[in-house]
């Protein structure tokens, strides 16, 4: 008897072990890798971290803006403008997140509301609400965002 209670804790032990070795090693799944990006890109956003921020796109990035379409290169370019005139974001907090990730979990599509508070060279203090949907693909083991689509979110009938 001493002896299976012996073997069945031994067992029970090298289970947990193991379980927790597994849920250790997991690597987190699609959806958290979003979040946490959308987390880290917004944030670098609102603090006008040109370099962290824009190395959240693929070089192929394209987005949709009220002004019409544009690629990396015009957007980091205008925005970098934009900044360097004395121009700077002070809040950008997003809510209603939804995220959906593509059977092979190297493309998701992530959108959103985005409050932005923004501080103008003027001095004057502009606040928006945003609709924001980025598509990332997971190339090389990294997500970047390859397609953009941000536009005002109509205001409500009072």
């Amino acid at each position: 008897m001493k002896a299976k209670l012996l073997f069945s804790t031994l067992l029970l032990l090298a289970t947990l072990g193991l379980l927790a070795c597994a849920s250790r090693s997991r690597p987190a799944s699609a959806e958290t890798e979003i979040h946490d990006l959308e987390v880290k890109i917004n944030s670098s956003y609102a603090a006008n971290d040109l370099t962290a921020y824009f190395a959240a796109y693929a070089p192929d990035f394209t987005q949709w803006l009220p002004e019409g379409r544009t690629d990396l290169a015009a957007y980091r370019r205008e925005w970098t403008e934009y900044i360097a005139a004395g121009n700077r974001v002070q809040s950008a907090e997003f809510s209603d997140l939804h995220i959906q990730v593509g059977p092979s979990q190297d493309a998701a599509v992530a959108s959103y509301l985005l409050h932005v508070k923004t501080k103008l060279a003027d001095g004057r203090i502009t606040e928006e609400d945003n609709q924001e949907t980025d598509v990332f693909f997971k190339r090389d083991g990294v997500w970047k965002i390859v397609e953009l689509h941000y536009s005002l979110l109509p205001k409500k009938a009072p």
